[in-house]
């Protein structure tokens, strides 16, 4: 059995048949993570007597004909900055290693409902800090087309968890482009609803502004059903919006024929990697021959999207990060003669190299006599980019650019140079400072076997349409299912 090869809703379909068990799928996924893992670092902490525990509790269901969910029994990574009651939650950091949460978020509830078996969590930058997944305190994760690559981030565990069919389905969280870039990386979907579509309630916080919950899948459709179970109002969560929830499943097939596409120009810049240029362009040639109407937009704005999200991401992280002090939770460093040297030697134990950067740098930006010079100005230049897209969708209905402007790099290949690092999310990061739903699906590789992925973004709660034209160019494209062969270099 190669769970690589298997969507959610052909598992589904093979254990209503009586073709296959929960209790086998998910024995197989333990022993598939025993025996691929070792080499790519997805999962931080396993779950697999509750899961075995639960896969058996729905093989009695589906035996005894009760109606079940429409992920029942599918195997779910959730990424290691979500809680799960009684499981460790770490957000990829030394200075929650030993933290236990007594609560579980609403996504996970909500997938559990669905009939879905949460198998794990996954490794993920520290507090998804990062664009690679080599800042997590713990280990690197790796890219399992090419293990010397890294998968992207921050969500690159859950990323590499569908990719190496470890996971039939993954959550990970996008501040910045870290579901998207991941996605591309790894060759799977991943999806950033709109900013509030998805409840945040038990997602630990990065940036509360920009912070959004949202799958990994093979296919689009997968994607779409996973949305539809996890979106919705939560009274727990005070940015929850009370929008209703489309069919998104069964709109997925309406035609697109028509559909206006735009391409912005600032997107194609000189540091974009010739083959995924090439790639984009081809997606490009495929929407039109599927009847679309192509127009070239601009989003004049985007120069300054790097220098805005990293204002406004570092002084929400400063804040938040604040109640890491060795008090409340997590690990404390003893043995210091007062409060201030204990709130000091435990942080300094406890955060890494990144957290502490951009804590300082978002602290700074925040502090009197810089407030106004870069945190409110870059408040003023995030109207500006969402005023862009406002302007934008009065001409197209979707917009079309690369998920990012390289392939997968090497494992080290940045952490020496945090602002090249930082550029990787430059075609992602707008998408999370105006609020709006993207995806990357892929559309292709590079002549080294690499994923390349093609970015769709559409206006706030627009998700069914997305999913709509990103579902016809996976299909028309035969995107779908592509598993990896992984390569040492």
């Amino acid at each position: 059995m190669n769970l690589k090869n298997l969507t959610a809703e052909k598992l589904v379909g093979l254990y209503k048949n009586g073709d296959l068990t929960a209790t086998e799928v998910i024995t197989n996924v333990y022993e598939e993570i025993e025996r691929s893992d070792k080499d790519i670092h997805a999962f931080l902490a396993l779950c697999q007597q509750r899961a075995i525990e639960e896969a058996r509790r729905m093989d009695a269901k589906i035996a005894a004909g009760d109606a079940v969910g429409p992920l029942a029994g599918v195997p779910v990574a959730i990424k290691d900055n979500m809680v799960i009651r009684d499981v460790p939650t770490t957000c990829g950091s030394r200075i929650l290693e030993n933290f236990v949460p007594p609560y579980t978020a609403t996504v996970v509830e909500r997938l559990r409902s669905a009939g879905a078996i949460v198998i794990g969590k996954t490794n993920c930058d520290e507090f998804a800090m990062g664009s690679s997944t080599e800042n997590s305190a713990f280990f690197p994760t790796r890219n399992p087309h090419n293990l010397q690559r890294v998968p992207g981030g921050s969500s690159g565990g859950s990323a590499a968890s569908v990719a190496s069919g470890t996971s039939v389905l993954a959550l990970g969280s996008d501040t910045g482009g870290s579901i998207r870039t991941p996605a591309s990386f790894c060759g799977v979907v991943g999806m950033k609803p709109t900013y509030g579509r998805v409840s945040r309630y038990g997602l630990v916080a990065f940036a509360s502004s920009l912070d959004q919950i949202g799958p990994f899948s093979k296919s689009v459709r997968e994607s779409a059903q996973v949305l539809e179970t996890i979106c919705g109002f939560d009274h727990f969560d005070s940015t929850s919006a009370d929008a209703s929830v489309d069919e998104f499943v069964k709109n997925l097939d309406q035609p697109i024929k028509d559909t206006r596409i735009g391409v912005p120009k600032e997107y194609f810049i000189g540091g974009l990697d010739r083959e995924v240029k090439a790639r984009i362009e081809a997606g490009i040639r495929l929407y039109e021959s599927l009847g679309c109407d192509i127009q070239e937009i601009s989003l004049p704005h985007t120069e300054y999207a790097i220098a805005t999200y990293y204002l406004i991401a570092t002084a929400e992280a400063s804040s938040n990060l604040a109640r890491y002090d060795g008090v409340r939770f997590g690990i404390r460093e003893s043995g210091n003669s007062s409060l201030q040297e204990m709130y000091r030697a435990t942080r300094h134990a406890g955060f890494g190299k990144e957290v502490k950067r951009r804590v300082l740098l978002g602290t700074y930006a925040l502090s009197a006599g810089y407030y106004d010079a870069y945190y409110l100005k870059a408040l003023k230049v995030r109207t500006l980019i969402l005023r862009d897209f406002q302007k934008a969708f009065e001409q197209v209905d979707v917009i079309l650019t690369p998920t990012s402007p390289t392939v997968a790099f090497k494992i080290g290949e940045k952490t020496d140079d945090p602002l090249s690092m930082y550029l990787s999310d430059i075609f992602t990061i707008t998408c999370n400072l105006a609020g709006l739903p993207g995806i990357s699906v892929p559309c292709g590789k590079n002549s080294e076997g690499l994923p390349i992925g093609l970015q769709l973004m559409a206006n706030h709660f627009q998700e069914a349409l997305l999913l709509r034209v990103a579902h016809h160019f996976e299909k028309a494209g035969g995107f779908t299912l592509t598993p990896p062969t992984p390569q040492l270099a």
